[in-house]
Order: structure tokens, then C-alpha cells, then sequence
């Protein structure tokens, strides 16, 4: 798939051309630092490294305004304002999603989302986002305006596998993040109709969980829980990109009230319940949250 605004094609084919030396580079740096991220979670040491290689190579590149990401806690300014400038952009990222699956060597993956505004953003000023999963493959999920794509990566080139990605009409799998016994009685109350109905496909990454999701059809969520009502995803580097991915795909988004691109944005390291999948899952979700 090609790109039409050139900005935006430079961002997904950067990111893209890193992929393959982020998975190599994954090797060594398994083990902590001794600090946090903003939002208080243990970074790995390739963290730090795949962020500090995403950011020097985007905030090279000409039009791109802004570069966020989970592991940094203000935003990093490149030079343009993506609020003024038609063709200037914002590139949030997680750099390592599912990083802690490091340590036990599972998959993991990188989010990134391209907005057409200053950062903290709406999803609705996203333009164009994706996710690469670091599986038995490397490959990427694309997502733009026109339609889904997805990609197999090596060598630092992209292969178009499919165009136009759509969740399939009958559902299988799902996902559920969060300790059980920290769900809200009503959310509860829905997983156990699910877990009846689909296959239970979890990794503790996100994005590996997404991808059953999107390739098999389902339902994947990270709910509010009753220590955390504001969940553990961020709004901006998470629940974001994957919500444009998934309702271009032809699925639902939603915080548990609404679609998530239509949440309102706040802080940039705000977290957000997430809920993503077959429209009729999500809205039967919908339903049963108070």
C-alpha cells in the first residue's frame, strides 16, 4: 500500500526499516534499569534502547512535529506544530509493548499512531497507525484512511501479504487483561458469557492479543478494574492507534461508553479502559457496563 502524503509514508517506512534491528537488537537487553516510566512501570533495558532509536530516526524526519512515547515523560518537540502546519505531524508510540515478556521470551510488539494535531490528541486527528508484532514472523499492521494492510518485514524491506484486513464475521478468540479478581461484577458478568462462546487467546501483549483478535475475529479488552477504574492502557499510544486499526477493520472501539477515538484527551500519559473487536461484542459490552 502505498502512502499518498509523503510524511506520513517516511514515518511508516522508518519505523518499518527498524523493526528488524529493534527484534535483532531485543537480544542482551532483557534485564531492568533502575528506573521507571511515567507511568510507574519497571523499563527494560531495550525500553530505553528501541525508544532512544525510534525517536533520534522520527524526529529526523522532515514534517514530523512531535515525537511521544510511553518511556519519555514530555513530549519531544521536532521542530513544526502539527496544529498550524498542514503538513507537519505527531508520532506517539510505544516503542516495546509487552516488554515484560521479555524475561520469559515471548511475543511483544511496537504501536505507533500518526496525528494530525499537537499531542495530547483525539483519535479522530489520527492519520495513520499500525503495530508491529515480533512473533515467529515479523510483520505489521498498517492502517490509513483507504483500508488495512498487512506486511511481512526483513531486511529491512516491507512485503504486502494482504490488502484490505477485516475482522472475520464469526468470532473465535478472546482476550481479557487484569487480575479476575479485580473486575467489576459487571464486566465479570460478560466475560463469563464470552469465555462460553470463544477460545481464550492471551499473552499478556497486547498487540499479539490484538492480532488473534484481528485475524480470527473476537474480542480483546483491558477493562477498568476496581483498584484501577481508569485501566492500565494509555489513551495516546495504545487504545488510540489500536482503535483506528480496528474500526478501519470494520470493528468497535470503545472506553466501555464509547468509541475511543471519540475520547477526549487529557494528560498525554492518560490511561483508558480498552475494549476492541466484532461490533456486536462491543456493543454487547456496552450494554452490560454501568
Amino acid at each position: 500500500m502505498t502512502v499518498s502524503d509523503p510524511v506520513i509514508e517516511d514515518v511508516i517506512a522508518t519505523i518499518s526499516r527498524s523493526a528488524t534491528e529493534i527484534r535483532q537488537g531485543l537480544i542482551g537487553r532483557r534485564g531492568t534499569v533502575d528506573e521507571e516510566n511515567p507511568s510507574g512501570e519497571t523499563q527494560v533495558e531495550a525500553d530505553v534502547w528501541a525508544d532512544d532509536l525510534l525517536a533520534e530516526r522520527l524526529a529526523a524526519i522532515d514534517g514530523v512535529g512531535q515525537y511521544a512515547s510511553e518511556e519519555r515523560a514530555e513530549i519531544h518537540d521536532c521542530g513544526g506544530d502539527p496544529d498550524t502546519e498542514s503538513d507537519t505531524y505527531a508520532v506517539a508510540l510505544d516503542p516495546l509493548d509487552g516488554s515484560s515478556n521479555l524475561k520469559s521470551n515471548n511475543s511483544m510488539g511496537t504501536i505507533f499512531g500518526v496525528y494530525d494535531a499537537a499531542l495530547p490528541a483525539s483519535g479522530e486527528a489520527i492519520v495513520a497507525a499500525g503495530y508491529i508484532l515480533y512473533g515467529p514472523i515479523t510483520t505489521m499492521v498498517l492502517a490509513t484512511d483507504e483500508t488495512v494492510s498487512e506486511y511481512e518485514l526483513t531486511g529491512g524491506e516491507r512485503t504486502l501479504v494482504q490488502r484490505d484486513v477485516t475482522l472475520p464475521d464469526d468470532p473465535d478468540v478472546y482476550g481479557f487483561g487484569g487480575r479476575v479478581p479485580n473486575w467489576p461484577d459487571d464486566f465479570e458478568a460478560y466475560a463469563r458469557e464470552i469465555e462460553s462462546e470463544l477460545k481464550l487467546r492471551y499473552g499478556g501483549a497486547m498487540i499479539g492479543d490484538v492480532n488473534q483478535v484481528l485475524t480470527y475475529g473476537g474480542v480483546f479488552a483491558y477493562p477498568g478494574l476496581e483498584d484501577r477504574p481508569e485501566g492500565k492502557l494509555r489513551l495516546q499510544f495504545e487504545g488510540n492507534p489500536i482503535g483506528y486499526i480496528i474500526e478501519r477493520a470494520g470493528g468497535r472501539s470503545s472506553n466501555g461508553q464509547q468509541s475511543l477515538l471519540t475520547v477526549a484527551p487529557g494528560e498525554l500519559h492518560d490511561r483508558t479502559p480498552v475494549h476492541v473487536g466484532n461490533t456486536a461484542l462491543i456493543e454487547r459490552l456496552e450494554d452490560r457496563i454501568e
